[in-house]
């Protein structure tokens, strides 16, 4: 749906990773990029959101199998383990109480898994947020710069849900349906709401309800975010960025920036990702509520090095 908008040309597209550049902005050293507008009063703001105590993941479930891998021990008495042979004798008269123990694995990157991306995850010419070289990321230990560490002290703020699939009034958007700066900002006049500095923006385009009906979509095509949206986002000073959708919508419009709210939001601005919500039943209980902002925390496992984790936002009313 492009009708009727200044859609920018792929030049323009490009020349965001100058013009919404946040590299040096919180100092050379800075590795949060979004998440310094996330400062102490934001986070006593997002306390303040919270009026009805009532909280609901945005996460999917992790399936298994197909998600995740998984490699499961049961020792119906725990005596018998394996090595447990060193363990004291007391342990080997206890002969009542057992234990299970998972070895999981998993790819949380891609069109499935609820994830958070921290700014390592992409480069553009080999190049990381604030300018570090791609060079800081090692096959063995992971990246130097930039990783979901940085974030350890989790992310609590103010969330605010933007319902565009109900803008529009479908049930979801379909595949290359792109939302644009007047879709959000309808949507902030419908809900009587208004995106400010520091605030999480989760974007519902309705594929959770189609993922919950139809199953996962076949394909590469799909809603999203339009590059469009960036300097709307710059400006705000939001501090993350979330959607049902991998974000960017697909096709991207541009041949040469095929993911740019990927490439601009994590290299030039260090903007924070959520792939992949399920915001059904925050956008149910926004609704029944009659409020479209809360408390948002997003605790990332602390995984030494890594371009991001698998998360489960709650959105506490």
């Amino acid at each position: 749906m492009t009708a009727g908008r200044q859609v920018p040309a792929q030049d323009d597209v490009l020349g965001y990773f100058a013009t919404l550049s946040n590299w040096g902005r919180w100092g050379e050293d800075d590795e949060r990029g979004t998440l310094n507008h996330v400062t102490d009063d934001v986070r006593l703001a997002a306390a303040r959101a919270v009026r009805h105590g009532r909280s609901v993941s945005c996460a999917w479930e992790v399936a298994v199998p197909g998600d995740m891998e998984r490699s499961t021990t049961a020792c119906p008495c725990a005596a018998d383990m394996p090595g447990a042979e060193g363990m004291p004798p007391a342990f080997h008269a206890d002969r009542r109480w057992g234990f299970s123990t998972e070895h999981l694995g998993m790819t949380f990157h891609g069109n499935a898994v609820t994830h958070l991306d921290s700014p390592c995850h992409l480069f553009w010419d080999g190049t990381m947020y604030n300018g570090r070289p791609h060079s800081l990321v090692d096959p063995a230990t992971g990246s130097a710069w930039a990783a979901v560490t940085a974030a350890a002290d989790g992310i609590v703020t103010r969330g605010v849900l933007l319902d565009v699939a109900a803008v529009r009034g479908v049930p979801w958007l379909e595949p290359g349906d792109g939302v644009f700066p007047d879709d959000l900002e309808e949507a902030e006049r419908r809900q009587g709401v208004r995106v400010r500095r520091g605030d999480a923006v989760l974007l519902r385009t309705g594929r959770g309800r189609a993922r919950h009906e139809q199953g996962p979509a076949p394909g590469v095509e799909q809603a999203g975010w339009h590059a469009s949206c960036l300097p709307w986002l710059h400006e705000r000073e939001v501090a993350l960025i979330g959607a049902d959708t991998p974000q960017d919508v697909q096709p991207s419009g541009y041949p040469d920036v095929l993911m740019p709210v990927h490439a601009v939001g994590l290299v030039a601005m260090g903007l924070w990702l959520l792939d992949n919500c399920d915001l059904e039943a925050c956008a149910t209980t926004a609704a029944e509520l009659g409020r479209w902002d809360f408390q948002l925390a997003v605790a990332p496992v602390r995984l030494a090095g890594t371009s991001g984790s698998p998360v489960n936002p709650i959105a506490t009313f």
